[in-house]
């Protein structure tokens, strides 16, 4: 079990007020689930005597199976930023697919996922709730981890180079600020922009448009959380926005609220 290395998560908004809080943790999977898994991830806190800490999360392009004590579930693809409550003491024990590796576990498009939930049983069959009893009944993240790839490899699916594809796709639209269109990402792949929807709609469950407009807005929060931009408009040419008010109507689309109002708690 080897831990990844401790980025800054793209996704959880204002993570220096977040780090106080909790504590994230993320582990590379075995060598097998690799194509298929991008990494199991652990969040742990103990606020006894604090308030309830309020998280907001923006969507990624990933599905993920997240095990908690009362609650466990296949979650899809969200379209919008959440919101999620910590209280008490607690731990969530989790799985980040890489974009399309769920895809081979259904091998029903990803798209009627999207805001949506499955069961673990719905997916593992009559293995999931042995998995789950035996998940929860021990606190040691190894543990947790290796039954986690049984369940996996025992139903490993054949490779498929789609998904490789689309994960060269995705991390060129995360890395470069240059790509703002659909029709960039066709050039740039030699696909065909029909084929190209089809595939994240089957693959993904969203579409290469909300994906190029989901970076390039985690981006902006991103600068806004570490301070390095102050001015909204500069701000938004940076990301290659030609009208602001275009810029502020898919900011709050993506991240909940106008770019003003977010900069406000992190000023504080």
């Amino acid at each position: 079990m080897n831990a990844t290395d401790q980025k800054r998560s793209m996704g959880i908004l204002q993570m220096n007020e977040g780090e106080k809080k909790f504590q994230l943790s993320r582990y590379t999977p075995s060598e097998p689930l690799r194509r298929f898994i991008k990494h199991y991830w652990v969040v742990s806190w103990n606020l006894e005597g604090e308030p309830p800490y309020l998280q907001d999360v923006v969507p990624n392009p990933c599905v993920n199976m997240v095990m908690e004590d009362h609650r466990s579930g296949i979650y899809g693809v969200a379209s919008r930023m959440y919101t999620k409550k910590i209280e008490g003491k607690g731990q969530v024990f989790g799985v980040k697919f890489q974009p399309g590796g769920f895809y081979p576990f259904v091998l029903s498009p990803l798209s009627s996922l999207t805001d949506q939930a499955l069961s673990v049983e719905a997916v593992f069959g009559t293995d999931a709730a042995r998995y789950e009893q035996e998940l929860h009944s021990t606190t040691d993240i190894a543990r947790k981890i290796a039954l986690t790839e049984a369940l996996f490899l025992s139903c490993l699916p054949k490779n498929d180079d789609a998904i490789t594809h689309i994960n060269q796709i995705i991390t060129r639209i995360q890395e470069d600020r240059e790509l703002t269109k659909v029709e960039q990402i066709c050039e740039l792949f030699a696909i065909n922009k029909r084929k190209l929807q089809r595939l994240f709609n089957q693959y993904v469950g969203i579409s290469p448009k909300w994906v190029i407009k989901l970076y390039r807005l985690q981006n902006a929060a991103e600068a806004i959380d570490s301070g390095s931009h102050h001015d909204p408009l500069k701000l938004s040419a940076d990301l290659g926005y030609y009208d602001q008010s275009h810029f502020i109507k898919d900011f709050k689309s993506i991240i909940g609220k106008t770019p003003d109002v977010y900069a406000k708690p992190a000023a504080l």
